[in-house]
């Protein structure tokens, strides 16, 4: 919500009244930031480029009086501790009496009563459904995951709480840099990024963009990895298989994403052991499949594997399901499909399948209609196996950017049109389950050698 001109003018004058007795002089790049009126703000800066001060000052500090809870959240307690020092810091500059915990897990700091900060964990989402806030920081924000980017937002929709998410990019894939590109033209949810380069903190940088190290730094680095790390400007890599998958679109939290026991229940499998043993739980609710939940684990056999799904609550409306071929084969063991049958009482399915037939199968279900305008094909937000394999997060369980992409040579150029097989177990599940459920495109079935 955008406040009246007048209304603005005055909380402007008392900002800056606020900035001047905290000596805060923001660079043009950060005052663009301030200045904005939009209630939601994504930060993209660069390595030392001040964020946390900006965030924790800039924002915060100058509207403290309207922002009676404030939550510092990130990926853990430790990553608020800069942003929630800056605070007290300010506090004490400004000859404002405050209590503050010595400890930031969980952290709070109180101002007579009357104004409350307190640090939230991703790891610990309790803490996060409890009493609205009127103002969230998300400190290097880039490293949360979208599932706690959308718990946060259902959170400060009952007080039209303002949001600034502030990171550095750990890559150019994901949730952030997506939402990213998209604020940066007008949107629906009337939010703006913008870009805080590291040459913008002038007080370790007087130099600006010519500064003497930014040169240096820019003279050891790919053009890429400068602008990305140090220029807050996403340089998404090339030849990813399934390059129309997006978060923002694709998944998300809440009820319709969640298993729901009118409707079947279907496992999708692509077994492994030195790789990703991946498992996806599908519902097909009227024209639209969600992906409800998944099992990825690695070093884990199929009887493991099915322990774990009987855990489920989903487990016992299972009607069957789809498997890799090579699922029917015996490894001098009886093979997976036999032991689902055995074991879980599961049967599945299986059938050749090209690598291009199989992709295009999944991006069809992923292109958005445009006449709905809405895709077939939805993911919960907790699925982060598959999301990481589509580009959507790091990997879940290495923390590393692992996606399924085209074979390229070193400039950058794809190589063929057969994918580098790795990286995409959850995706070759999918693969399976999807043409297994709701067939082939109704284009011309490609004939190919090469097969998932």
């Amino acid at each position: 919500m955008f406040l009246p001109q007048s209304r603005q003018m005055s909380l402007k004058i008392q900002r800056d009244y606020i900035y001047r007795k905290l000596g805060y002089k923001p660079s043009a790049e950060q005052a663009v930031i301030h200045d904005c009126p939009a209630r939601i703000k994504l930060v993209a800066g660069g390595e030392r480029a001040g964020k946390s001060y900006s965030s924790a000052v800039g924002e915060y500090m100058g509207r403290f009086w309207e922002t009676p809870l404030l939550w510092l959240v990130a990926q853990d307690y430790e990553r608020t501790k800069a942003e929630f020092d800056y605070i007290c810091s300010s506090f004490e500059k400004l000859g404002i009496a405050y209590e503050a915990s010595k400890r930031v897990d969980p952290g709070e700091i109180s101002v007579s009563g009357k104004f409350l900060v307190q640090t939230k964990s991703a790891k610990d989402p309790r803490r996060i459904a409890v009493k609205a806030p009127d103002g969230i920081i998300g400190c290097e924000a880039s490293q949360l995951d979208y599932e706690t980017y959308l718990r946060l937002l259902g959170r400060a929709a009952e007080k039209r709480a303002w949001i600034l998410l502030s990171g550095t990019f750990e890559s150019s894939l994901g949730w952030y840099p997506s939402l990213y590109q998209r604020w940066l033209a007008p949107n629906a949810e009337g939010a703006r990024s913008f870009s805080l380069p590291t040459w913008s903190n002038l007080a370790i940088f007087p130099g600006g963009r010519k500064d003497p190290e930014i040169l240096r730094l820019e003279a050891n680095s790919s053009p890429d990895w400068f602008m990305e790390r140090y220029g807050g400007v996403p340089c998404p890599p090339k030849g990813l298989v399934f390059d129309v998958f997006r978060n923002e679109i694709h998944t998300g939290v809440g009820d319709k994403f969640e298993f729901q026991p009118a409707y079947p229940v279907y496992l999708w499998v692509d077994p492994g052991y030195a790789h990703y043993y991946s498992v996806l739980v599908a519902q097909k609710k009227g024209e639209e499949i969600y992906i409800v939940d998944e099992l990825y684990e690695q070093g884990m056999v199929t009887s493991q594997m099915i322990v774990a799904a009987k855990q489920q609550p989903w487990f016992k409306y299972v009607t069957g399901g789809a498997i890799d071929v090579a699922g029917t084969q015996h490894q001098g063991m009886p093979a997976p499909t036999e032991i689902w049958a055995k074991e879980a009482d599961v049967r599945l399915r299986s059938q050749k399948i090209s690598i291009a037939d199989g992709i295009e199968r999944v991006k069809s279900l992923l292109m958005v209609n445009p006449i709905t305008n809405r895709p077939k094909l939805f993911i919960n937000a907790r699925c982060r196996g598959l999301i990481s394999e589509l580009g959507g997060c790091p990997n879940p369980k290495t923390d590393r950017q692992e996606v399924y992409r085209y074979k390229m040579d070193k400039s950058g150029t794809v190589l063929g049109d057969a994918p580098d097989d790795k990286n995409n177990d959850a995706c070759k599940a999918l693969v399976y389950g999807t043409v297994d459920l709701m067939g082939f495109t109704s284009m011309k079935k490609k004939t190919k050698v090469n097969f998932f």
